[in-house]
């Protein structure tokens, strides 16, 4: 007997969860609000992945949500292993036709969720948040994101213009590419450009956090930035191998040169602050594209022995799903 009433389409909020036991709370009542008011033609279930948080309270906060409130999982990671892949491991429990991925910390406007889904409806297949004023950040952050940006559009075809963020909106077909991805260093915004370029973005407001401060530090800023360097393109090997032959070039055109200046009989001198500068830069080049290579050999040695996105230790869900 075929129902009266179309069932509902499913959409899946992923959340990766890092120190946020006085935030999450809150994150998942305005969530709730907006799936019961704007956007309640839409099923939903919520994802949180506690990231092995140092606090040791975050997941207790997010079991007591399981307990309490309907259609949200729980997953707890046996250690940290970085946002990505936290997102990755909410990906793979994730069943909604479309997902959203948004921030632990109350910056993420999901009360603006309708505008994402606007879009989506024209017939994107991906639409991320672009916040046209920001929270204050530092320098090295602004930098930081900059070069990742710099990097996508060059390495991994982003469309110019796209901003890629940490709120967004995708369909689930985008997402089953996305988890099908088996190697240890997952790069969200490659992802899912290697399987859509149908994206674009909506002007969200940016939020101050609830509480805290962020969890990337400069060390994790670079670990993402070589991430999405290395995993996606071999553009980098490319430019060291033209390196090398214009330096080559220009060393063997230099040699030529003063071969001729000899043989003309011109004074030549060769200076030992010279030489040392070629060298020290020569070596420099050399030892930096060597540093390259290996950042590539040591991923394919660590994705050969199977090293995990993640470990989950613990999981649970709402009696009610």
């Amino acid at each position: 007997m075929i129902s009266s009433e179309a069932q509902k389409e499913k959409i899946s909020f992923v959340i990766p969860c890092y120190n946020s036991t006085n935030t999450i709370g809150r994150v998942v009542q305005e969530i709730k609000e907006v799936m019961n008011n704007s956007m309640n033609k839409y099923d939903y279930e919520i994802i949180l992945v506690n990231d092995g948080s140092p606090d040791g309270t975050t997941y207790d906060a997010i079991l007591e949500l399981v307990k309490t409130e309907k259609y949200i999982k729980g997953v707890n990671l046996a250690r940290n292993f970085g946002q990505p892949s936290a997102v990755m491991a909410a990906l793979n429990q994730a069943t909604g036709d479309y997902v959203v991925c948004g921030d632990d910390d109350g910056q993420t406007p999901f009360n603006e969720l309708d505008k994402l889904f606007q879009k989506i409806e024209e017939g994107y297949d991906l639409v991320e948040a672009k916040y046209a004023v920001r929270e204050k950040r530092s320098l090295f952050r602004k930098l930081g994101t900059v070069l990742n940006e710099s990097m996508a559009t060059w390495l991994i075809a982003k469309p110019h213009g796209l901003e890629l963020t940490t709120y967004w909106v995708t369909r689930r077909f985008v997402v089953d590419q996305m988890i099908s991805y088996p190697n240890s260093f997952p790069y969200l915004g490659g992802l899912m450009l290697r399987a859509t370029q149908n994206a674009c973005n909506v002007n969200v407001t940016h939020r101050e956090r609830l509480s805290g401060k962020s969890g990337y530090s400069l060390k994790k800023m670079i670990e993402l930035w070589l991430n999405g360097f290395t995993s996606f393109s071999i553009k980098p090997l490319r430019i060291a191998t033209w390196v090398g032959i214009i330096i080559a070039a220009g060393g063997f055109l230099y040699g030529l040169a003063i071969i001729i200046m000899k043989l003309a009989g011109a004074a030549v001198n060769a200076g030992y602050s010279s030489i040392m500068a070629v060298n020290l830069f020569m070596f420099g080049v050399l030892l930096c594209f060597m540093g390259l290579i290996g950042e590539y050999v040591g991923r394919i040695y660590i994705s050969l022995n199977n090293a995990p996105q993640f470990v989950i230790k613990d999981y649970q869900e709402s009696d009610e799903m």
